[in-house]
């Protein structure tokens, strides 16, 4: 079954390369794509020389997947374009990344877009430069990282674009405020498939340092819709957004969370492995956590640390989470594991905007 326009397909589990695969599988990639002499670019998040782990840039491992399933369906005209932000050296996040051993395996190019050149594009009304190796590519598949960002509280599929320009051009977007020109650099830049990396995206900063274990990948057509659906995961309106808001008024995508058909090729049912870390282990001191899965353990924590000061004060005792709970007593508890708590959320896992609602009217 291939994928419509309207709908988000998410994947749960470890093995990151081969979630990748499943997902593009599962959308009929090639189909989307048709033919096979088209050039086809990877753009990944690769904002700074760190390990995905650090929770700001793409795991490797998803490319690596991608780049296996288009091989074995006949597609040869791949190459990886990225351009780090201004200040950091594309140059060196590819090794550190693990972006150039890749590329050397699979025989792609890499492409780095600080050294690329550019022209300017109407994007309905405001003059961008745009790197021409971005828009040489036939089909464009967006790889961002699902994590906060501290100007625009969180980044995805949107502002990953920022990525397939020049470095002059990325200073004169936060002259502009961000919001606006990012909207309108989507209604010209390309995404025409994104596959998320909701695997460790960091609570709050684009350059990551305090990653969250979300375990999950999840794929889209609709770059509005996608980012839309990502900030309710995260605690947010997409009002809060807004350049969700400014895109969607543009013409390039749904920005109602609400009209995502989410499709689950698998249930999020590996327990949580990793200690919070940094931030995060703040948060972690409301939690009374039991076999609690990852995605639904992340949504918490994302939950809390956009709620203020006096209203996680007012939570009295800990917030009941996981498996383990199943059938057990309890005060206040978030997914249908905790059914049997005096208050409990369903969902599985409920999305962040919805914690919030619900903690906020506990206290």
């Amino acid at each position: 079954m291939g994928m419509e326009k309207n709908e988000i397909l998410v994947i749960y589990g470890k093995k990151i390369e081969e979630m990748a695969f499943s997902l593009a599988e599962a959308a009929d990639l090639a189909d989307l794509i048709r033919d096979r002499d088209r050039r086809i670019g990877l753009k990944p998040n690769l904002v700074v020389a760190r390990p995905a782990a650090d929770g700001a840039t793409t795991h490797p491992e998803i490319a690596r997947g991608l780049i296996r399933y288009l091989q074995k369906n006949g597609f040869q005209n791949l190459v990886i374009l990225e351009g780090s932000w201004v200040g950091a050296r594309t140059g060196e996040a590819f090794p550190c990344c693990g972006y150039t051993k890749l590329a050397q395996e699979t025989g792609v190019e890499l492409i780095d877009t600080q050294l690329d050149s550019s022209k300017p594009y109407d994007c309905k009304g405001m003059k961008i430069e745009i790197c021409d190796s971005a828009m040489g590519v036939d089909f464009m598949i967006n790889l961002p990282v699902m994590k906060g960002h501290c100007q625009t509280l969180m980044t995805c599929a949107l502002k990953n674009n920022k990525g397939i320009m020049p470095d002059k051009e990325k200073r004169r977007f936060h002259t502009l405020g961000l919001d606006k020109p990012i909207a309108h650099l989507n209604t010209v830049a390309k995404n025409d498939f994104i596959l998320v990396d909701g695997i460790c995206g960091d609570l709050d900063f684009e350059e990551g340092g305090n990653p969250v274990y979300s375990g999950k990948l999840y794929a889209a057509r609709d770059p509005v819709l996608c980012d839309a659906w990502t900030a309710s995961q995260m605690g947010y309106r997409p009002e809060e957004i807004p350049y969700i808001g400014l895109a969607e008024g543009l013409g390039v995508g749904c920005g109602d969370p609400a009209k995502a058909v989410i499709r689950e090729l698998s249930p999020p049912s590996s327990a949580i492995e990793t200690t919070p870390s940094g931030k995060a282990r703040q948060y972690a001191s409301f939690i009374e956590e039991d076999q609690a899965c990852s995605a639904c353990y992340a949504n918490l924590i994302f939950a809390l640390s956009r709620m203020n000061h006096n209203e996680l004060n007012r939570i009295k005792g800990k917030i009941c989470i996981g498996q383990g709970f199943k059938g057990k007593p309890g005060k206040l508890g978030i997914g249908r594991c905790t059914l049997s708590c005096d208050a409990s959320l369903k969902g599985c896992p409920p999305g962040g905007a919805d914690i919030i609602a619900f903690l906020q009217k506990q206290v």
